[in-house]
Parts: structure tokens; C-alpha cells; sequence
């Protein structure tokens, strides 16, 4: 096999394409179990590149600083507090470029690989803002101020990185900058990171020590991560992760994430253990690092940190935030490590932590109990498999019609038939499907989309993450950026006559409730039908199965 031939799939895909969605789904589930997405292998040393990327701008930036040195002495400096600061810096420039988290074949990006600056720096692509009807900061469209702003961003961002010692003239236009361009942009501010790099850089302008308010962002996202995956969803991503990573395609290892492969693809005793032992791990982590200044040995929680985002790294999963792990584990030794002896008490003023308790209970608190209302990243709900998701489905060539959005990455179809022939990259694009219908929150899909048109054959299915990927310029597991927002969007711009375009939104589980809420709308006619989904019933279900005469407990839909 070639460095960048997709491993083939066990079925013709243009033959695969043309059957019924109970058929399709149950082939693309099987090949998922054994070959996940099927990732050339070239793949995974463009990610690789992008970390010694990453280090090599951190190295450099930290150079030129006094204090600190070159590639020579780094195991001197480090763990230094300008080198962690500027590592905040460099690691949420890299995110907003477009480079980080989001980018590459693993997020549906083959040419470009990246969007992100391509995409924010262009007039006339589609941006999502807070308040969509306000004057100057709203519309669907971005112009001078938005690009302008950003490009600000990015100057600013850069100066603090070659300033020797960056201090509050250097943090103070980024803390101010990167909530404003939320206002215009909500994209920006999810892909700036910002639940974790802009809150502690708040810490670096106004904390009396912000090294504890670095630590309280660190520990918070440790715990609301862990927290999250308190569901029956998680035991589906660890198969879907498992079933894709570069290190463990032993297929007698594959087929033991299941319980029955290939007839029952539900998750096996073993996966479910695993996921219960992750959870352990991830509430233990902030548990560990909270008892050093009683008396518990440092080493022991780093061994626990290390032994968490080693898993997680080494699985390169779909969305691929290797550099922000990469930057959690850099956090934990230059916080936690270096400086055991700081407490949270000594953050101050009062206000601040008044802030830090909103951002980093309150907020989330509420995306667990009203996740239709906050973003996953901002909830610190990583990874947990419980996502707000969405599929579009396009009739017939009507598609073409994205053609009419300014856009920096063309119809991802387009972007593989520069690498492969129609068929293999008809191969990739379905394997999405696959890796949708593999989780738990997946398995409401087959029969909301023959609720949502009357013969699916006749459609096109795209993940909401691949058409938020195309017009919005980043992804990254958000569903709420795909949802009637972007549809309006892209309506006022494209012009989808009724039945063209169907999309089914499906909303996170809320924590100590049963259901998954859904929306299935049509983008000229609008709102379908609307109702919920029970998840005890969905955890009896195949991936791609529909459910039993009398088994769809739907109190208010159709």
C-alpha cells in the first residue's frame, strides 16, 4: 500500500452508495469496527510535523527572551513562567490560524489541510455571530471590521510572543480582542480555545499569583472532562477510538471492543470497562494534583496526567487536539511541578475569582444541565461522545448549489479527486457515516432521516461537521455551529428550493434526563417536526438499525 492509500473498504463504495441507508450504514459500521477511518499512513507524519511546528515557534519565541535561552540550555528554562506564558500565547495563535485542532484529513480537510486564517481574513465568507440582527457586529457575512479585528489578533498575539518579557501590555489587547471578535464571530472564540487559553490569560493580566489561577483553569478542565462522561455514551467512543488508532489495528483487539462482531456492534464488556476505568483516571488526575499540598507524592498524580493524555495522544482521535493535550501536559509540569507550593488561595482579587467560579463551574454546570445552551468546549465536555450533531442532506446534485458561498475549501468530494478516483474518495467521505453512527447518540439517525425525506437514495448525506468545516472555516465536534444558524446562512446565500436540502439536528443528552432532543428543518420551507429520542431504547439498537414496531418513544414528534 501506498503512504497515502486509504485502506480499501470491504465493499464497492460507488455500489455501496446507491443502497438503502439500513444497508449502507450496517456495511460502513462493520468496516469502521475493523479499519476506522482507514488513515493513510502519510497522514499521521503531517500531524507530527505539526507538533514539531508548534515546539519550534514555542523554542523560538522563548529565545528571545533573556531570561530565558536557546535550544541548548532548554532544560533550564523550560519551566519558567515566561515559558509557560508564552507556550499559552503561541499554543492559542496556533489554534486560531486554523492549525491546531480541527485541521487536516482526520477533520475532513485534504486541500487545504487547514482553513482557519485562509478562511477569517477574507471578506465575504460566512461567519455566525452572537447576535446575528445587531447592526455592524451582526449579519451572516464578514467584512472589513471582522477582518480587521482578527488580523489585530493576530498582531497582537505575535508581539507578545517577541517581547522579552510580555506582560500586561502585551496580554491586555488579546483578553480584550478575543472576546470581541466572539461577538462577531462566534467560530473564532470556540477555535481560539478560549475556555482554557483566554481564561488564563485573564489570570496573567489581573491575578495577584497567576500561576493559581493557571492551576484552577488546569484543574477544571481536568474535572468537567471527566465529569462529562458519566453517561452511557462514552463506551462508544472508546470502540470508535480504538477501532481507529494508528497503534492498536490488532484485529482480534478490534473485535473485542463489540459484543458480538460483525452482528452485534454494540460495546462489549471490555470496552465498557475501559471507558469506566477512563472516567476513574480523569476524575483522578485533578483529585491527585489537589492532594500534593497535603502530603501526597507529586509524582504520582504527573504519573496519573501522563498516563491520561498518553492514551489520548497516541490515539490521534477524529478532530485530532493533539497540540492542546500537548499543551495540558506541558501545563501540568510548568504549573504543578514546578511550583507545588502555590495555593488557589492566593489567586485574588475577589472579583476575579468571581469570574473564575463562573467560568469554570457555573458555565459549565449549565452545559451539563442545559447543553443546548452552551458549547461542549466551553462545558468542558471533551471527548465524551455526548455531542450536539447534525446531518445535511442534499437531493440530488443540489449540493452545487455551496458553490455560491465564499468559501476557502471547496466541496470535499472536489478536494479528494486532486488524490484519488471517485471511488475511493466516495470510500472516505462515507466512513464519516460510519464514525457518526458508531456512537450512541448515532443510532437516532436512521430513523430521523426517513422521517426528514421520502427516499434516501435520492440524497446526499454530509455531516454537519464537514459542512461546518467547508463554510465556516473550523470544526471541531461543535454541533450548535451547524445547526439553524448556519442553515439561514447558507439559505440566504444558496437558495435551496423545498426538499433540496433536509437537515436533522440532534441535541447533547442533558445530565439526569433520558432523551436526545432533535429538529428535523427544511432550509427553504423550515421547521419539520421536533421531538425526543429515549436513550435506554437507542442502547438496544444496531448502529444503523431502525427501531422495532412500538420500540420509538418520541413524545413530541410526528
Amino acid at each position: 500500500m501506498r503512504l497515502l492509500d486509504p485502506v480499501p473498504t470491504p465493499y464497492d463504495p460507488l455500489e455501496w452508495s446507491k443502497l438503502p441507508l439500513p444497508e449502507r450504514g450496517r456495511l460502513v459500521c462493520e468496516s469502521w469496527a475493523l479499519q476506522g477511518y482507514g488513515t493513510p499512513p502519510a497522514v499521521y507524519a503531517f500531524y507530527a510535523l505539526k507538533i514539531g511546528l508548534l515546539v519550534g515557534l514555542w523554542i523560538w519565541a522563548c529565545g528571545l527572551s533573556p531570561a530565558l535561552g536557546g535550544v541548548a540550555e532548554i532544560g533550564a528554562w523550560w519551566l519558567h513562567p515566561i515559558a509557560f506564558q508564552k507556550a499559552i500565547v503561541c499554543s492559542m495563535l496556533f489554534e486560531v490560524l486554523g492549525l491546531g485542532c480541527g485541521s487536516g484529513p482526520l477533520t475532513g480537510r485534504y486541500l487545504p489541510p487547514i482553513a482557519g486564517v485562509l478562511h477569517f481574513l477574507r471578506p465575504g465568507t460566512t461567519k455566525l455571530p452572537l447576535w446575528p440582527r445587531l447592526p455592524v457586529l451582526g449579519g451572516h457575512l464578514r467584512g472589513p471590521l471582522d477582518v480587521l479585528l482578527y488580523f489585530a489578533l493576530l498582531v497582537a498575539a505575535v508581539l507578545a510572543l517577541i517581547s522579552p518579557q510580555p506582560g500586561i501590555e502585551q496580554f491586555l489587547p488579546l483578553v480584550v480582542l478575543v472576546p470581541l471578535l466572539g461577538i462577531l464571530d462566534r467560530t473564532i472564540f470556540l477555535a481560539a480555545r478560549a475556555e482554557h487559553y483566554w481564561v488564563t490569560l485573564v489570570c496573567f493580566v489581573f491575578a495577584r499569583d497567576w500561576i493559581a489561577g493557571a492551576m484552577a483553569v488546569q484543574l477544571a478542565l481536568w474535572f468537567w472532562a471527566g465529569f462529562s462522561k458519566l453517561n452511557h455514551h462514552f463506551p462508544t467512543v472508546v470502540c470508535v477510538m480504538i477501532s481507529n488508532g494508528p497503534f492498536t489495528r490488532f484485529r482480534w483487539l478490534r473485535r473485542r471492543m463489540y459484543r458480538d462482531y460483525p452482528r452485534d456492534l454494540r460495546p462489549s464488556t471490555l470496552a465498557t470497562i475501559l471507558a469506566h476505568c477512563g472516567t476513574a483516571l480523569e476524575l483522578a488526575v485533578p483529585l491527585a494534583f489537589l492532594a500534593i499540598p497535603l502530603g501526597a507524592p507529586p509524582e504520582l498524580a504527573m504519573a496519573l496526567m501522563l498516563l491520561l493524555h498518553g492514551f489520548i495522544t497516541g490515539s490521534v482521535p477524529m478532530g485530532v487536539p493533539i497540540e492542546w493535550n500537548l499543551m495540558v501536559v506541558y501545563g501540568a509540569f510548568a504549573l504543578f511541578w514546578a511550583h507545588p507550593e502555590v495555593s488557589l488561595a492566593a489567586l485574588g482579587p475577589p472579583w476575579l475569582a468571581a469570574l473564575l467560579a463562573v467560568m469554570l463551574v457555573a458555565v459549565p454546570l449549565i452545559g451539563n444541565l442545559w447543553p443546548g445552551r452552551v458549547s461542549f468546549l466551553l462545558a468542558m465536555r471533551y471527548y465524551a461522545g455526548n455531542w450536539a450533531h447534525s446531518v445535511w442532506l442534499f437531493r440530488g446534485d443540489s449540493y452545487r448549489k455551496l458553490d455560491r458561498v465564499t468559501k476557502s475549501s471547496p466541496w470535499i468530494h472536489d478536494q479528494l479527486a486532486h488524490f484519488y478516483d471517485r471511488g475511493t474518495a466516495v470510500g472516505l467521505v462515507g466512513k464519516v457515516m460510519g464514525f457518526r453512527l458508531m456512537h450512541l447518540h448515532g443510532r437516532a439517525l436512521p430513523q430521523l432521516v426517513i422521517r426528514a425525506v421520502d427516499r434516501f437514495e435520492d440524497y446526499e448525506w454530509l455531516d454537519g461537521e464537514l459542512v461546518a468545516g467547508l463554510v465556516l472555516g473550523w470544526n471541531f465536534g461543535e454541533g450548535h455551529l451547524h445547526q439553524e444558524q448556519l442553515l439561514a446562512a447558507v439559505q440566504a446565500q444558496c437558495g435551496f428550493e423545498p426538499g433540496e436540502l433536509r437537515c436533522i439536528f440532534v441535541e447533547s443528552q442533558p445530565l439526569g434526563r433520558g432523551t436526545l432532543a432533535y429538529r428535523i428543518v427544511d432550509a427553504s420551507t423550515g421547521p419539520i417536526t421536533a421531538g425526543e429520542l429515549a436513550i435506554a431504547e437507542l442502547r438496544t439498537r444496531q448502529p444503523w438499525a431502525l427501531p422495532a414496531a412500538g420500540g420509538d418513544h418520541d413524545p413530541a414528534g410526528m
